[in-house]
């Protein structure tokens, strides 16, 4: 279950991601599966070889892209998350998610 973001980020992601851009999308998260998980970063581009190039680049399998169209994106969890939002700069994410 996802929670914690407003319609108009979610919009605005969805955009990005259409327009071929790296998009991040923070948010909370309960699934039962990730048990002490409680936030995703969803990284989308409508363009797979970008997006599994960005996989690659930051040492993460591209076989873990969800191919869904039309906004295909990895999720992010867990210390590599925290991680690799620190280095894209998106400090705002770690600080309003808890990371």
């Amino acid at each position: 279950m996802a929670f914690g973001i407003k319609r108009q980020e979610l919009a605005a992601w969805k955009e990005r991601v259409a327009r071929s851009e790296i998009a991040y999308l923070t948010h909370f998260w309960i699934d039962s599966r990730f048990p002490g998980i409680t936030s995703v970063t969803k990284v989308g581009c409508a363009d797979l070889h970008r997006l599994e190039q960005w996989c690659r680049e930051h040492g993460l399998d591209p076989r873990y892209i969800h191919r869904r169209q039309p906004f295909p994106h990895f999720d992010l969890m867990g210390s590599r998350q925290k991680d690799i939002l620190i280095q894209e700069g998106l400090d705002d994410h770690v600080s309003r998610f808890h990371l």
